[in-house]
């Protein structure tokens, strides 16, 4: 039996997969710095971002408090691809990631008083090429300006443009549930 967390996520695609997995969780969410030491491999950055994430929100919450924390980045070759902050930005990241192979980071932090649980998912996506018209038209419909990459493997671009997936489709939603449930099910016995 799962208890009820914290998520530390506006993410309505992490609400919704803690839904489907029957998770019981509130939100509580503060405003946390995303930046990260240069040097840190592509894999850890995610993790760190998480753990900001939820020692921000554990700091005001009772010691027994279950909190969880994610953040999902987009790596091509050696460079991670933020949320896009315009139109052109969007266009511009789809163009690079057309035709080519990327890995979508998820990184997990669950927190308990001072234990914790910390992973990061690696899914490795494929696009097929997409013509300008097509990327023009996903960023227009769908103004992907809130996710890594630009986009979300749920809605047109993903069902129409990505040739393979290797790994976790959920993780390259936002969070890769069925790892999250298993690391919450440690904390179940535990009053």
């Amino acid at each position: 039996m799962i208890h009820k967390i914290i998520l530390a996520s506006q993410s309505p695609r992490r609400k919704q997969l803690l839904e489907w997995a029957e998770v019981p969780f509130d939100v509580v969410v503060k405003d946390t710095d995303e930046h990260f030491p240069p040097g840190l491999p592509a894999e850890e950055v995610a993790v760190y971002i998480a753990r900001n994430k939820a020692r921000a929100v554990q700091s005001s919450l009772p010691a027994s408090s279950i909190v969880l924390a994610a953040d999902t980045i987009v790596v091509l070759g050696e460079s991670i691809i933020g949320k896009p902050v315009h139109r052109e930005e969007a266009v511009s990241i789809l163009l690079a990631l057309s035709g080519e192979k990327h890995r979508v980071i998820t990184g997990v932090v669950i927190r308990k008083g001072e234990e914790e649980i910390a992973f990061a998912d690696i899914t490795e996506v494929e696009f097929h090429t997409l013509s300008l018209e097509q990327i023009e038209y996903y960023v227009d419909q769908y103004k992907p300006y809130d996710k890594a990459g630009a986009y979300a493997i749920q809605e047109w671009i993903g069902v129409v443009g990505i040739k393979s997936i290797t790994g976790d489709f959920y993780n390259v939603m936002g969070l890769p549930v069925s790892k999250v449930v298993k690391a919450l099910e440690r904390f179940g016995d535990e009053k």
